[in-house]
């Protein structure tokens, strides 16, 4: 996603400048959160209080990406999880 809304961005003219890097979603999502600046997070990545401020600052939107499960498991109680796991997803995208 990093990647992808810097290049949206640029293709935007809209100038920026990275100011944190963090380990994870949950780091980037608590530097937004502590005022740092802004992140392109997923909806279903936003911590709670976080708003979407891309329309009012003129942001070029985000394209909706899949969720991709990979995974070695083939047969027993791990693949069950995993179906589970599956369906979550795909109840949660269609709402």
């Amino acid at each position: 996603m990093h990647a992808l809304a810097g290049q949206l961005l640029d293709a935007a003219g809209v100038p920026w400048t990275e100011i944190f890097v963090g380990g994870g979603v949950a780091a980037v999502a608590a530097a937004v959160m502590a005022g740092l600046g802004v992140a392109a997070l997923a909806p279903r990545m936003l911590p709670f209080g976080a708003v979407d401020v891309g329309p009012k600052l003129g942001l070029p939107d985000l394209p909706r990406l899949p969720v991709l499960l990979h995974s070695r498991v083939k047969d027993g109680r791990p693949r069950n999880a995993l179906a589970a796991l599956s369906a979550a997803f795909r109840s949660a995208v269609r709402g």
